[in-house]
């Protein structure tokens, strides 16, 4: 892979992020007297997480399984990179193929770590309750 596909790649994935922090930045800064809290806790059936934050909360629990599918999808290309290494027969094609694949289950998780950083940032600093700069009692 050239450099250009490498830089393209992280690229899109910091625009992605942003995007991603750009709207929980206008959910949870909205003026209106309801919050998203709220909101919640009137369209919750039974028996179900009424939290959106918080160490329950519904938010949490999605950015932790997507977190683990992450770590686990990249741990499972880096065995693959592997063997792809192992069984290349020294063939410069395969190996740079096999390399390549290592670089990118490398790559990915970095991505997917410095992702789950800057959104727990985000909810830790603007979320309802929190007490940080962004607090406001809405």
């Amino acid at each position: 892979m050239c450099v250009k596909q490498v830089l393209t790649a992280l690229g899109l994935s910091v625009l992605a992020v942003f995007l991603v922090l750009l709207a929980s930045a206008g959910f949870s800064t909205t003026s209106s007297a309801l919050g998203i809290q709220d909101g919640i806790n009137a369209a919750h059936g039974t028996n179900q997480p009424t939290e959106l934050f918080g160490g329950s909360g519904v938010i949490t629990s999605i950015i932790s399984i997507l977190l683990f599918v992450v770590g686990a999808l990249s741990v499972i290309m880096l065995i693959i990179g592997g063997l792809r290494y192992a069984i290349s027969g020294g063939s410069a094609t395969a190996v740079t193929a096999a390399k390549n694949t290592v670089l990118y289950a490398i790559v990915g998780l970095i991505i997917a770590f410095l992702a789950y950083a800057a959104i727990n940032f985000v909810l830790t600093t603007l979320a309802p309750g929190s007490g940080g700069p962004g607090y406001t009692d809405v």
